[in-house]
């Protein structure tokens, strides 16, 4: 339980998520904002859970690549960036608590490619079925800690004021193109390595 719950912790990393949040729902009040961390962590450990059942099955039924699961998050994260650094995010239309909660807080920021491969990953290695209980302890413990760290990350507001909100959103822009980059890359160096591991086996 604890490699999962560290490694998980470490993945969607609460801490970090912190700024994003904040940036994403600095025009709300307390209520809002408490109701959109509510349905990110929910919408998270809902996925994180149901890839954790099926994960695998279903990559296999519609054929697809781990590597392609981090190519699509990296792009729908920067195109989030792109909004918190041109200010778009600070629009009234673009604010709807719901939207922000879904995406892209509850997905990919917190059940992201990181995260869902892990999980995977872990369930497949388990050996009993006491294991699997374990593994599902771990991931609502970390989502409880994730809520928590939202839900009272709300008083940095009042700190920050809108001034420092501003502030705030576009270094959250520039760390989450940051991230959004780095999936990309990730998801390519796997394809390449695909492509020189099936050309090499077929040199022999």
């Amino acid at each position: 339980m604890l490699t999962v719950m560290v490694t998980l912790f470490v993945i969607m990393d609460p801490p970090g998520i912190v700024p994003i949040y904040l940036a994403l729902t600095g025009t709300m009040d307390q209520r809002e904002r408490n109701r959109a961390a509510l349905q990110a962590t929910l919408l998270s450990l809902g996925v994180i859970s149901l890839f954790a059942l099926l994960g695998q099955q279903i990559i296999s039924y519609l054929h697809i690549d781990l590597e392609a699961l981090q190519g699509a998050g990296g792009l729908l994260l920067l195109l989030v960036a792109l909004q918190l650094l041109t200010g778009q995010a600070d629009e009234p239309s673009q604010t709807a608590t719901s939207n922000i909660a879904l995406v892209p807080l509850g997905t990919p920021l917190l059940a992201g490619p990181g995260a869902i491969v892990a999980v995977i990953l872990f369930v497949q290695q388990a050996p009993s079925r006491t294991d699997y209980l374990w593994i599902a302890l771990a991931i609502v413990v970390i989502h409880i800690s994730i809520y928590l760290v939202m839900r009272f990350s709300g008083f940095l507001v009042k700190i920050l004021r809108r001034g420092g909100i501003e502030v705030l959103t576009r270094i959250a822009g520039v760390l989450l193109a940051a991230i959004a980059v780095q999936l990309i890359a990730d998801a390519v160096m796997g394809y390449v390595q695909l492509f020189e591991s099936s050309a090499g086996a077929s040199a022999w």
